[in-house]
Parts: C-alpha cells; structure tokens; sequence
C-alpha cells in the first residue's frame, strides 16, 4: 500500500492550517509556498478538505482557509479514509464488501486483518495536534 500525494499533501495542509492558527483566515498561496505544493493541485486538495467539513473556506480579499475541527480531534486516518478511500489492505476486508467466498479456509486473512488493525491504530492514533506538537518541539 502507498499513500497518494493527495494524501500526503492533505495532511501537510492541515498540519500547515493548524500550526499558522492564529484566528485570521491563511491564504492558498502562503500554503502552497510554505508546502512546495502548486496551487492548482492544493485547490483540488483544499475543495475536498472543505466539502468534508475539515476546513472551512472564507470569501473576500481577507479570506482564505481555517481549520473547521479542532487539531486534536482530526486523525490522520481521517483525511487518509477522505484522500485514498479505504485503507484495507485487501478488498475481502473492505467496508460494504461481501464476504469472501474463501474466507472461511482462507489461511492468510487472519494476516490481512492483524494488518489492517495496525493500520489503522498508527492513522487513527495521531491527530494534527500531535504532528504540530512534534513540529514545534
């Protein structure tokens, strides 16, 4: 499994949001140039992010972009699950999908479940709150 760069740079953009808070809305451009990030794909990024809710966008020549949750309660697995879709690392264990017709004497899914649990308890064990922690230390 590899994280896209829309994934990658989704969480940077939040990491950069929550680390430049200062109540004042921050502008795509100050973002795309701190990040390395063009400004056309961060729009791309940015659009998602706020059509989930994550950031919330401001019109007008003081607008630009705030962080819409708190840094503490947005984990990495959220904006990963937002970005890359599922992060199960085989489609027998995606949400929705039907069960295997193999699963029952499938030797390795214990393997692909044991995985997936550690997965998902790295993404989903660090907010933005803690990567801005460890970036200010």
């Amino acid at each position: 499994m590899k994280i896209s760069t829309k994934g990658r740079y989704a969480t940077r953009v939040m990491l950069d949001l929550a680390l430049h808070n200062t109540g004042t809305c921050i502008k795509l451009k100050d973002i795309a140039a701190r990040q390395g990030i063009s400004e056309k794909y961060l729009e791309q990024i940015i659009s998602l992010l706020n059509r989930a809710g994550y950031v919330k966008s401001v019109r007008g020549a003081q607008g630009g972009y705030l962080l819409a949750i708190p840094p503490e309660s947005c984990t990495v697995g959220m904006i990963l699950r937002l970005t890359e879709g599922s992060m199960a690392p085989v489609a027998c264990l995606d949400e929705g999908s039907g069960n295997c017709q193999r699963c029952d004497i499938c030797e390795t899914l214990e393997v692909w479940k044991k995985l997936y649990s550690a997965i998902n308890e790295v993404i989903d064990g660090v907010t933005i709150a803690d990567l801005a922690a460890r970036h200010r230390a």
